[in-house]
């Protein structure tokens, strides 16, 4: 065999085995994903999955819908709704809902605020993503949630790092980061007292890569706004945000076009899209291994201060 052939041979064993690992991995989250689905449905008796419309949680379905096949998932869908969506969000989970067959229940920001519950910020850094947290516990109250699956990581943001798998809230909806229950060899505590519930989040040991493969893998439809399309944005200290009516811009903030795309979908007064070509799947995954700025890093309420995500948190936020 010549040089040029065994460094054929080489390259092509090489590639098939790191193809090989990749899948493995893949198979291997996937699979812990369901049994922790599995273990939801058999510990608790009104379990819930939140559906944002962004990618996470559009994985969460796909992996409910393996976990329980051929039935249909034991849970509703719960999306909180803050009334400043993007609109190919909602559009996809409408879809979704109808492809799935699946139950929805929507919680709304627009009516705690009618009645009362929670009190509009106004001006241009006003936001209702911090106000959600108010109609999300009132939601599972009202339907009597005793567990909420929730497509979080731990590689999002360093107060998700803390969390375990089966998240504990007490009576408020409040997590204490401090006193969280241990998970040795996979097996989960899911007691509670009346009027307490879980926060549950089978995609922990994922990382954003890992999500885009598995999107990829399984040929998994996820909405529009995920791939490089022209937009009318403005930049605020660094961030590309939309230009739409729920935001009020400031006198030298321009709106103008550019050619971007979103690595995470929540309001649409607070989620920053990046500057991007990337109008691929493999595009995609290229692009996220070589970014050196994490998915939340251009997400405006985020930026608030040093433990915005964990002060939310520990009021009942996801």
């Amino acid at each position: 065999m010549n040089t040029d052939s065994l460094e054929k041979e080489v390259k092509v064993n090489t590639n098939g085995h790191r193809s090989r690992n990749r899948r493995s991995h893949l198979n291997m989250i996937e699979e812990e994903a369901v049994f922790i689905m599995r273990e939801v449905a058999a510990q608790f008796e009104r379990p819930a999955l939140m559906f944002s419309g962004g990618k996470d949680s559009i994985v969460m379905v796909h992996l409910a819908q393996k976990a329980f096949r051929p039935a249909r998932f034991p849970f509703p869908l719960i999306h909180i709704d803050t009334g400043h969506n993007f609109e190919e969000t909602i559009l996809f989970r409408d879809e979704l809902v109808e492809r799935t067959d699946a139950r929805l229940i929507v919680g709304s920001v627009e009516e705690s605020i009618r009645k009362g519950r929670v009190k509009e910020e106004t001006g241009p850094e006003a936001s209702r993503n911090a106000l959600q947290t108010v109609t999300l516990l009132d939601t599972l109250k009202e339907h009597n949630v005793d567990c909420a699956l929730g497509g979080g990581r731990r590689d999002e943001e360093k107060a998700r790092a803390k969390e375990r798998f089966f998240s504990h809230r007490d009576a408020f909806g409040q997590w204490d980061p401090k006193n969280q229950r241990p998970e040795l060899w996979s097996l989960f505590n899911g007691r509670k007292n009346p009027g307490e519930h879980f926060r549950v989040f089978p995609l922990s040991n994922w990382t954003e890569m890992d999500v885009w493969q598995y999107i990829a893998s399984e040929k998994i439809p996820i909405p529009s706004i995920y791939f490089s399309h022209k937009r009318s944005v403005f930049n605020r200290r660094g961030t590309w945000l939309d230009d739409n009516r729920f935001i009020e811009k400031y006198p030298d903030e321009k709106a103008e076009e550019k050619v971007v795309r979103f690595r995470t979908i929540g309001d649409a007064t607070c989620t920053g899209a990046v500057l991007s070509k990337a109008s691929s799947m493999e595009e995609i995954i290229a692009e996220v291994a070589a970014a050196r700025v994490t998915e939340r890093g251009n997400r405006h309420d985020d930026k608030r201060s040093e433990a915005a995500m964990e002060d939310r948190k520990k009021l009942g936020y996801f």
